[in-house]
């Protein structure tokens, strides 16, 4: 009985510590990926703007490839809508729209996620030329999260951090060939 108390005294510190530690951290969380492509920025952006295109090299959208989609609008423009439904719980349902676009450098999308979690996050793919025959790609992926659910903002790199990188490794590939 009195390791049991002492197992529960412990859990009831570990989370007390971490709900005050909470209390400091910021609610927001940004997580940023970036890779060389070696191929001119105009190919590359003109690429990726396409929202679709998402469905070649992201990590999630090739973690279920019989999850169901829709599209609504026309894509590479703002209002343009890609929505998701997936079986799979690490994939999960939502969609994803073109917020804006600055021809040739970025396009910016608003997440809004239904499953397994509701929550909205913000995100853009960014081209920069490093020379003529090198982009540098850079996917981020920013949001909120209310006390005390924003410990984990600490956690988000390694929550999604490897994803994105897979995205952009897949990204290079397909634009590499």
């Amino acid at each position: 009985m009195k390791i049991i108390l002492k197992v529960l005294a412990g859990l009831g510190i570990i989370i007390l510590v971490a709900l005050i530690a909470a209390l400091f951290l910021s609610k927001e969380y940004v997580v940023q990926k970036s890779i060389t492509i070696n191929k001119p920025k105009t190919e590359i952006f003109n690429y990726v703007k396409y929202l679709k295109n998402q469905n070649e090299y992201s990590k999630w959208a090739n973690m279920d490839t019989g999850m169901q989609k829709v599209f609504s609008g026309t894509d590479a423009t703002p209002g343009f809508v890609s929505a998701w439904d997936s079986k799979n719980k690490d994939v999960g349902k939502g969609e994803q729209e073109i917020i804006k676009i600055a021809e040739g450098q970025q396009v910016d999308y608003e997440i809004r996620f239904e499953k397994p979690m509701k929550d909205v996050a913000n995100s853009f793919m960014r081209t920069d030329s490093i020379d003529t025959n090198k982009t540098l790609v850079t996917w981020q992926i920013s949001g909120r999260m209310a006390y005390p659910f924003n410990i984990m903002g600490l956690f988000m790199d390694k929550m999604i951090g490897g994803d994105l990188e897979t995205g952009l490794q897949n990204l290079k590939q397909i634009r590499e060939k």
